[in-house]
């Protein structure tokens, strides 16, 4: 093991190595402060230039740029409300909270801190536990993935705010909406108007940015943009208060991301919507999530960037995507006749370990150039609403085209901005809308494989060990807080009137 580790960091620290794991991260951050470009598709559009390079030099740039393009969401998310990434759309409900009552510097600085203590964590396990994570993954067939995705689905209770009924109103209208395109067993086509854009469902990036950018500028527009944000340099610093409330939910989130990460096709954004919702039970600040508390963000960043080097897990020693990115990255690999599996950490332990070292190097280039750059960023809160509004509108559509290069991205946009906009008139919560429609067709392809697997009987699943624990935690998630508050509560003894007075 330590054999390997130096062998790792004598491949990672050449010099040529260096300076393109930092291109890497660097050009990472900036594709995911552009809305709707996102990891993947940086990873997809830089591949080709990576031709020429060395296998390990091209993959620690393009893994660079995946865990950069994380740090990079978070930005946007907290500043304008916008997420660059589909991991950081969790990050948006108090990250935006905090920047409007000026502490986009701390929520930056605990995001850039709790995302590197996440990163490192994840990468300590993912060195160690890798070929035994990767065995107990292979467990995890279609009845496992669906108890999870039920456990997701649970976690809608914690994003419902005060009303029940609008949260799972808007979870089924997620639903809903991921249903539109392929059916998952037959393969036909459903609610797509004959229209070729729909066939591989509602885009969810496109619906996120319309959600979250278009329709908070519509909203501000209707009620009057706000002041600028004016904050003294100091003010827009992390506190220790703020650091010591940080450091369960980073741990919490950390944990979690690694463990659903290492899950083939989970990705981080299900992670970071799970980590959120752990925290809206467990915190003891739970009443002031959404309305801009530090472990809103602490929890679901962490957990999203432990779940992105989660996802090498079944990449590596499986050869199978844990996500979309790594799935790109799987063709890369291919591409310079690597077969990924459980023999390349013998075959290639110098591309294996030095790439996996690179990620502690790279982590550590993202801490310094973001942990002093928060207070900095957090000042483009000074500028006027009337000119930042435009600039959100323009990044916005002009990412939203430049996903598949065509205007129904933008319609789709501008469709849900307008529903955004009414949604946050009328205080329906956006967060179960959106977990409906990432959960939906993942749910939805777990379920069709574990009917065929029972021939048309779901209670197949009683007889899966690790899908029945799955299924009690998702009911304690969901039915706990209503059974705490139906126990009886003892009155102390002091505050009881003594008999006969």
């Amino acid at each position: 093991m330590i054999d390997n580790v130096i062998l790792g960091f004598q491949t990672a620290l050449t010099p040529q190595n260096l300076l393109w794991c930092f291109v890497g991260v660097l050009a990472g951050t900036v594709i995911g402060l552009l809305p709707g470009l996102g990891s993947t598709t940086g990873v997809a559009v830089l591949l080709p230039l990576t031709l020429d390079f060395e296998p390990v030099t091209a993959l620690i740039m393009l893994a660079g740029i995946y865990y950069g393009a994380q740090y990079g969401g978070t930005i946007t998310s907290v500043l304008i409300s916008t997420p660059g990434e589909a991991s950081s759309v969790v990050t948006t409900l108090d990250g935006y909270q905090m920047a409007r009552r000026g502490r986009a510097g701390a929520a930056l600085s605990i995001a850039a801190i709790g995302s590197f203590v996440a990163a490192i964590f994840s990468l300590v396990l993912l060195m160690v536990l890798a070929p035994p994570f990767a065995n107990f993954a292979l467990k995890f067939g279609p009845v496992e993935n669906l108890s999870i995705m039920i456990l997701g689905l649970a976690t809608i209770v914690s994003f419902s705010g005060e009303s029940r009924i609008r949260g799972f109103a808007m979870a089924s209208a997620g639903l809903l909406l991921a249903t539109v395109g392929m059916d998952a067993a037959t393969g036909t086509a459903r609610f797509t108007f004959d229209n070729v854009n729909l066939l591989s469902g509602v885009p969810f990036v496109e619906v996120m940015i319309g959600l979250f950018a278009v329709g908070e500028v519509m909203y501000q527009i209707r009620v009057g943009a706000a002041a600028p944000i004016r904050t003294r340099f100091r003010e827009l610093l992390i506190t220790r208060s703020e650091l010591r409330r940080s450091i369960g939910p980073i741990g919490r989130g950390s944990v979690l991301g690694f463990l659903l990460g290492c899950l083939p096709g989970s990705g981080s954004t299900l992670a970071s919507f799970i980590a959120y919702g752990v925290e809206k039970r467990v915190s003891r600040n739970r009443s002031q999530l959404g309305q801009g508390a530090i472990e809103g963000v602490a929890s679901p960043e962490s957990a999203n960037n432990a779940a992105a080097n989660a996802n090498f897990v079944p990449t590596l020693t499986l050869g199978i995507p844990g996500g979309g990115t790594t799935a790109v990255l799987l063709g890369a690999f291919t591409m310079y006749g690597l077969q990924p599996g459980p023999l390349l950490f013998q075959s290639q332990p110098t591309l294996v370990w030095g790439l996996l070292v690179s990620f502690f190097i790279g982590n550590v280039m993202l801490l310094v150039l973001n942990l002093p750059m928060a207070p900095i960023f957090a000042q483009m809160l000074r500028i006027p609403y009337a000119y930042l509004y435009p600039i959100i509108l323009f990044t916005s559509f002009v990412g939203a085209y430049s996903i598949d290069n065509n205007m129904f991205s933008v319609w789709i946009v501008f469709v849900a901005g307008v529903a955004g906009y009414f949604m946050k008139l009328y205080d329906l919560p956006m967060a179960p809308l959106v977990l409906g429609l990432v959960i939906g067709p993942l749910f939805e392809k777990a379920l069709t494989q574990t009917s065929a697997l029972g021939d048309g009987d779901l209670l197949i699943v009683l007889s899966h060990p690790i899908a029945l624990v799955v299924l009690a935690l998702a009911v304690l998630l969901a039915a706990g807080p209503s059974l705490v508050r139906l126990l009886p509560r003892n009155t102390p003894a002091r505050d009881r009137e003594p008999a006969g007075v």
